[in-house]
């Protein structure tokens, strides 16, 4: 596991309630939690924990669907 996949998910861990799905309020989020010297560290990390809820989001999205019996082109057309 490489070193910036390994320290999102401590953070995740110890923090969940602090990230959501966007990218600059996860980058503020680790400027208060951590201390990050290197910026393209700080949002390699951001990036990342960014990446990996919105990819749990449409993962738990896509099993609502599933267990409602929609398919996905339905949902999204119900979005429309």
């Amino acid at each position: 596991m490489n070193r910036i996949k390994r320290i999102s998910t401590e953070l995740l861990q110890k923090h969940p309630d602090k990230f959501g799905l966007e990218f600059d309020t996860n980058k503020k989020a680790l400027n208060e939690i951590a201390i990050v010297r290197s910026k393209v560290m700080r949002n390699e990390l951001a990036g990342y924990i960014t990446a990996h809820l919105r990819k749990q989001a449409a993962q738990e999205k896509a099993s609502l669907a599933a267990a409602a019996g929609e398919t996905e082109e339905e949902t999204e057309e119900a979005e429309e």
